[in-house]
């Protein structure tokens, strides 16, 4: 009874299974013939599809694994676009007359305003008022100084939106100081306020603003070095280093060598952002104001006609044209793409599709788990169930 249980349970030998298999050339290897030269060229030519096989396959993984990408370039003509954030900032950091007796103690260092002696440096550039103004400021004799907060001191002696804005117009509609968060950004969208829209291109129908540059509060530029930069961007760039504060940084100057900020690149850890909107710019730029306009604008402002000249900017942003191109990125070789790759390869050097993979598989689980049976390590209700 035994033998005949093992009988029922024994698989079908390799010959026959070859005979029936859908894998081409098995049949051929494994038949019930001597072994014959016809048997090994066979088997030779199997083996050879199959290293080939598995080169093509390893490189198709390698490719998928590369992420290539196609990108597609498409220009759209809208019936409106969203108008930008649109964010400016003064390049002098603090209003001179905001600063005090206690800022200049603690911080005019920072300012590039005093020397690490508390005293005011050598000055060639130096305005006769705002030198006395220091003086006066800087004389520290029985001064007891109080403590100091930088934010505090950021928000008290920083411009003024609401003393910079002369008039501000979107789309020919007044908008307000409170209309531009901090340093100072137009159309933020924040605090739940919806962001604006473009209705057509061209001036008039975008963001038109009048600013008052306060250059009479600039802080003044100290000394000199051994090339034509001043003192201060070196002063700002230590203290960038020290984490001490964060200072404007002129653009023209770049104390970091090239090859360090190749460097650098190599270390970046910042992800590439998935959607990047870029505006392309159109510049175009004018003196003002005329001699009419300096007049008006002097007796509107209570300001004189050389201040008018020498601190009111205007300027005048809008779209061209509602038209914009959209860049898009997408996935060149998808997994559809590489199962498709695969299986055509298996299909041209073996002839075997995922059915012929499945019918190896099952041939093999039953000839290990009879030769498992037959070690007795096969349960006798499995037995019997064979």
């Amino acid at each position: 009874v035994a033998d005949q249980e093992e009988d029922i349970g024994r698989p079908v030998s390799i010959q026959a299974f070859a005979s029936s298999s859908s894998l081409h050339g098995l049949s051929h290897i494994f038949s019930y013939e001597r072994l014959s030269l016809k048997r090994v060229v066979w088997a030779l030519c199997f083996l050879g599809s199959l290293a080939l096989l598995a080169l093509v396959c390893t490189n198709r993984i390698q490719y998928y694994f590369l992420y290539p990408h196609v990108t597609k370039l498409d220009e759209v003509a809208a019936t409106r676009l969203t108008f930008p954030a649109v964010t400016f900032c003064n390049l002098n950091e603090f209003r001179f007359s905001r600063v005090t007796k206690n800022d200049l103690y603690h911080a005019g260092e920072l300012l590039a305003l005093l020397n690490n002696r508390y005293e005011i440096p050598d000055t060639q550039t130096a305005d006769e008022k705002q030198l006395e103004i220091l003086q006066d400021k800087a004389n520290f004799r029985n001064f007891k100084p109080k403590p100091f907060n930088m934010l505090e001191f950021y928000d008290r002696a920083g411009h003024d939106i609401r003393e910079m804005l002369l008039s501000c117009f979107f789309r020919g509609e007044q908008c307000t100081p409170e209309d531009f968060k901090v340093c100072y950004t137009f159309n933020a969208g924040q605090d739940g306020k919806p962001r604006l829209i473009s209705m057509k291109g061209g001036t008039g129908n975008g963001l038109e603003i009048m600013l008052d540059i306060q250059q009479d509060e600039y802080l003044p530029v100290w000394g000199e070095t051994g090339n034509p930069l001043s003192q201060r961007p070196c002063q700002q760039l230590r203290d960038r280093a020290a984490g001490v504060g964060l200072l404007h940084l002129s653009v023209s100057f770049s104390p970091c060598p090239d090859f360090l900020v190749e460097k650098d690149n190599e270390y970046c850890v910042c992800e590439m952002p998935c959607n990047v909107t870029r505006y392309g710019k159109e510049l175009s730029m004018v003196k003002i104001p005329s001699k009419a306009s300096a007049k008006y604008l002097a007796k509107k402002y209570n300001k004189s006609e050389q201040y008018i000249g020498e601190n009111i900017l205007v300027l005048d942003i809008f779209f061209e044209a509602l038209n914009y191109e959209t860049i898009e990125q997408k996935k060149a070789y998808e997994v559809a793409g590489l199962l498709g790759d695969i299986g055509g390869q298996m299909g041209l050097f073996i002839g075997a599709s995922i059915l012929t993979v499945l019918e190896l598989f099952d041939y093999a689980y039953e000839v290990i788990k009879h030769r498992l049976c037959r070690r007795g390590k096969c349960p006798k209700n499995h037995k019997r169930n064979n």
